[in-house]
């Protein structure tokens, strides 16, 4: 007799759902979509973070250490690195040397930063000279309305928050693109040649001010503009940090409304999902762990990076307020630990097949996404996850029902990208890439399914419960 082969089909999620649970994953995209609205900068992202965190019963552990207060289990905390990355703690019944389950993601997505000497005057133009941030398609942020959102800080310590372009009532700002009529030697050129780095100059004026002794009038109004609106000056531009974002609200997309369009998905679909499992937790065994990190675009470099001590110090902070701290007892805690590293990953999209490979790709509506590993040429600069591990996801999932899929980042030699994954691993921690399939990643606006994004909350929170 012939033994049944049993083979593993990843099933469209939507094809399960209940009216009820239907109900569910629209309530879930409308708070992520209000988030995505507003949540544009990494540092919104963790005011944001911080002030739902508050609703929920979390404070700040500078607070706990200020007054000498101790931490038990069922406390929620959380520590806020310079307004750019947060990690949330619920502290477990286990002693903390046996080991966190983490979920880890970033809150910094590709954009246009504005330089530190960016505004200039040109035949009664006035612009911002920008630096691009992350891997992008240059030619996609042209000709398109563009927002500025950011902080400036004055040199007695005041920071004026920045938001220009998401009211209604505000202006947009741009960057020229050059007219079809006059575009035959762009066009011969390659896509990354297109347009060059320093062609991303944001007009954002045209009329001059009314004071004949000035020099650059168009600059000068610009500059009375600003001063009026945030009492800054052109050299507050020094000591800013102002990202140009598209501007605009997250929206649904597609006609049946299964999908959202948002700008920096990557990777904060996968923080806000990070974020919703967490907060839905009380009494746990291990003590479970949030993380949202900047710099990821830009190789986790910096005090808000991955690559900086941040998570392990405050880690140290967690154990000595449970009044159990040693450095062989912090290893031990960090070595024992399971992580979620919650990033995107690339959804198989039919206008370009060839770049994919089907049986290894990831779909939209067939659940959060695990990547055993990432990297390039070769799975150059990736974790590459333990089977064990694997195996223990797959069982987590599939208890709790959950939708998951399995996917590499293309075909072998094509492409391939990286996430923090590999830098938790170094603590020697088990580690493995979980996250929401995207297409367009990394462009302005990119998209996703609202089915991926529930089950990845479910799928999240089951990992946090059970690792």
């Amino acid at each position: 007799m012939t033994k049944k082969v049993l083979t593993r089909e990843f099933p469209n999620a939507w094809d399960k759902y209940s009216d009820e649970d239907v109900t569910k994953v629209f309530e879930v995209s409308e708070r992520y979509k209000n988030f995505m609205s507003k949540c544009k900068t990494e540092r919104e992202c963790v005011t944001e973070f911080i002030r739902m965190a508050e609703e929920k019963g979390y404070r700040d552990i500078k607070e706990i250490i200020s007054k000498g207060e101790t931490l038990k289990a069922g406390d929620k905390v959380y520590a806020n690195n310079m307004g750019k990355t947060l990690a949330m703690f619920v502290i477990g019944k286990e002693p903390l040397e046996k080991g966190l389950t983490i979920l880890g993601a970033h809150v910094d997505s590709p954009r246009l930063d504005v330089k530190q000497n960016p505004l200039y005057e040109d035949t009664d133009l006035a612009l911002l000279e920008t630096h691009y941030y992350g891997g992008v398609k240059k030619y996609q942020w042209v000709a398109i309305p563009l927002a500025i959102h950011g902080v400036v800080v004055k040199k007695d310590g005041t920071v004026v928050d920045v938001v220009i372009g998401e009211d209604d009532n505000d202006p947009v700002v741009g960057i020229s693109d050059l007219l079809i009529h006059l575009s035959a030697d762009q066009l011969g050129k390659k896509g990354d040649k297109v347009v060059e780095g320093e062609d991303l100059n944001l007009l954002v004026g045209s009329r001059p001010i009314k004071d004949k002794d000035a020099k650059e009038k168009v600059k000068e109004n610009i500059l009375v503009i600003l001063n009026e609106k945030y009492d800054i000056t052109e050299e507050d531009f020094v000591s800013a940090e102002l990202e140009i974002v598209p501007a605009g609200k997250a929206r649904d997309y597609g006609l049946d409304r299964s999908m959202v369009m948002a700008y920096g998905h990557d990777d904060r679909i996968c923080a806000f999902t990070s974020f919703e499992a967490i907060v839905k937790l009380e009494e746990v065994d291990k003590t479970c762990v949030a993380l949202f990190v900047d710099k990821e675009e830009i190789g986790s470099v910096g005090a808000t990076g991955m690559h900086s001590k941040f998570f392990e110090n405050i880690v140290a902070e967690v154990m000595d307020r449970v009044g159990d701290y040693s450095e062989l007892k912090l290893r031990r805690c960090l070595t024992n630990s399971k992580m979620l590293s919650s990033d995107v990953s690339a959804a198989f999209d039919p206008n370009y097949p060839a770049v994919m490979e089907k049986k290894n790709s990831a779909f939209f509506g067939k659940g959060v996404v695990f990547n055993k590993y990432t990297g390039s040429r070769g799975k150059g600069g990736c974790n590459d996850a333990n089977p064990e591990f694997i195996a223990q996801i797959r069982a987590i999932m599939d208890k709790h029902n959950v939708a998951w899929q399995t996917a590499e980042l293309g075909k072998v030699d094509q492409g391939g990208g990286g996430t923090i994954a590999y830098i938790l691993a170094e603590y020697n921690m088990e580690v493995i890439d979980c996250g929401i399939a995207l297409q367009n990643m990394h462009a302005p606006w990119e998209v996703a399914s609202k089915a991926d994004i529930y089950e990845a909350v479910r799928g999240y929170e089951a990992f946090l419960l059970e690792a």
